[in-house]
């Protein structure tokens, strides 16, 4: 079996390139998603909603950062087209949303699918024992996993 530079098997680490691009480009629509919200959420929850926003897309903004650094690590090239995460995406755009519910929504909608594929992710780079990349999708998994537990009681509260 050829390896790669990092000891990785070299046709599997081209397919987990794949799917990190796969990760890197709902990124960007989930980032520009969260820039929307940010941008035309009004009302009551104004201030609160607006910071926090701000600080999900600043975090979606190094989780881009670190996928497309991964991609490069495990030797790839990374997405880098709006053509291309279109192509990928497999979230909801969120146009024109200003209603604060509808946003949390968007957010906890947005984040369960990107579970979805960086679980993926995770049991591929398992199969290879690629650490780097199982340390990179169990730290977003698990802060995903909270975010969507905090935007969930914020939307019971809301009720």
């Amino acid at each position: 079996m050829k390896t790669n530079i990092l000891g990785l098997p070299v046709k599997e680490s081209e397919l987990l390139v794949e799917e990190l691009n796969v990760l890197l480009s709902n990124f960007q629509v989930y980032y520009q998603n969260l820039r929307g919200i940010h941008w035309n959420i009004p009302g009551k929850r104004f201030f609160d909603l607006h910071v926090k926003f701000e600080e999900l897309y600043t975090d979606s903004q190094l989780k881009i950062d670190m996928i497309a650094e991964r991609v490069l690590t495990i030797g790839g090239t990374p997405l880098h087209t709006f053509e291309d995460y279109i192509e990928n995406n497999k979230l909801t755009v969120g146009k024109n949303i200003s209603n604060d519910e509808k946003a949390v929504q968007l957010i906890v909608n947005s984040l369960s699918d990107l579970l979805k594929i960086e679980r993926k992710i995770l049991n591929k780079s398992d199969e290879i024992n690629d650490e780097g990349t199982n340390s990179m999708m169990s730290n977003f998994i698990s802060e995903q996993e909270k975010i969507i537990w905090m935007m969930n009681a914020w939307l019971d509260e809301s009720l």
